[in-house]
């Protein structure tokens, strides 16, 4: 290869094959700077939150039990079906109950003939005294014996009203509007009031939710009612449901404990909300998110945009000559698929949300803006 460089009629093509190799290798040393997608830093409106566990509790709940005792004739519900209040659930063998009733309609029958034949002899001893005819004791034995006869027909009328009460009694019906559950006994079964609970009616629409709130929770909710121009007493409630999904209704809370548990510390509070669909089902869990006060201006990146080390928490910046930069930032709270920053960051910087793994700090990069940011 020397020889053929060293002669005059080669000399030119060998210059220019060195020259074609330098600038080959000097191709192959500068890459492209890497490609990368980035977000601006941006403002928006966000309510500051507070995150709790809640348990569904039902508004009404009741127990259905016998009241007389008796076999059950007829169950007229289907387990877990919804019923209004007054509809007939169970009736009780009811044969001995009607004639108990009229049984006491016939005492108080007797009762009333016998009240008017002592009233009939009361005023024929009146009239045989004025003629002196009888003693004046006969007369006052009279007058006691129309009382008693009185007294009886009291006695023989609170006696139906019982037998009747009782007869209502073998028909038991719904005391609420609500979902009701398993029954507990079937047609033919012996039920009276010890026997416990029939079913188990539940009124799910609306609905409680309870949740635990720490004591300094409290004073800062009081803090800013007392702030407030309207001085509402209520807050804003959102749910997340056990999948993770958004429950579609928004709940308001109604009650706060006047005591603190001892055991946790914390003092419940307790918020109604809608459930039409009876999704959420007393006893479950819930999570629970509380707005604390009114909307503010913060600064939101993308949650991609975000990495976290032992240091903390940590962004890469694209500055103005496509140069990246490490900065730590102080995070808040999330906002769907951004994050609150607190600390770190200006509105308008561009952030590296796609290929930050392709780059270093201090790197020259080819940035694009994602639509949308």
């Amino acid at each position: 290869m020397a020889d053929l460089c060293s002669l005059p009629l080669k000399a030119s093509i060998c210059l220019l094959s060195i020259v074609l190799a330098g600038t080959a290798v000097t191709a192959q040393g500068s890459p492209p700077p890497p490609a990368v997608s980035v977000a601006k830093v941006s403002s928006r409106l966000v309510t500051e939150t507070g995150e709790f566990i809640g348990r569904v509790t039902a508004i009404d709940k009741v127990d259905i039990v016998a009241r007389v005792p008796g076999f059950i004739e007829e169950r007229t519900f289907v387990e877990g079906q919804n019923v209004k209040k007054g509809d007939l659930l169970y009736r009780i063998e009811q044969a001995t109950y009607k004639a108990a009733v009229e049984q006491q309609r016939a005492n108080l029958a007797k009762a009333k003939a016998t009240e008017a034949n002592a009233k009939l002899q009361l005023e024929r001893a009146r009239e045989l005294v004025r003629n002196q005819n009888v003693s004046q004791a006969t007369l006052d034995q009279r007058v006691a014996d129309e009382a008693g006869a009185q007294a009886s027909i009291m006695e023989a009328e609170a006696l139906l009203n019982q037998a009747a009460i009782n007869l209502g009694y073998t028909e038991i019906r719904a005391p609420i509007d609500g979902r009701i559950g398993l029954a507990s006994f079937t047609e033919g079964n012996l039920v009276e009031p010890a026997s416990g609970k029939l079913a188990t009616i539940v009124r799910q629409d609306p609905i409680y939710v309870i949740f635990q709130v720490s004591e300094r929770d409290v004073l800062e909710y009081r803090r800013r009612v007392a702030q407030s121009n309207d001085k509402n007493p209520h807050v804003t409630v959102r749910f997340k449901l056990p999948n993770g999904e958004p429950y579609a209704h928004v709940g308001t809370s109604n009650f706060i404990d006047v005591q603190v548990d001892p055991n946790t510390d914390t003092v419940a509070v307790r918020a109604q909300v809608e459930n039409p669909d009876n999704i959420l089902i007393p006893s479950g869990i819930l999570g629970v998110t509380v707005e604390r006060g009114s909307p503010k201006s913060v600064l939101v990146v993308p949650q991609a945009a975000v990495q976290l080390d032992q240091a903390g928490s940590y962004v890469l910046v694209v500055d103005q000559a496509s140069r990246v930069e490490q900065r730590r930032i102080t995070t808040g709270i999330e906002q769907g698929r951004d994050i609150v920053v607190t600390a770190g960051l200006k509105e308008g910087e561009l952030l590296i949300v796609e290929g930050i793994q392709k780059v270093r700090p201090g790197q020259v990069v080819a940035s694009t803006i994602v639509p949308g940011r």
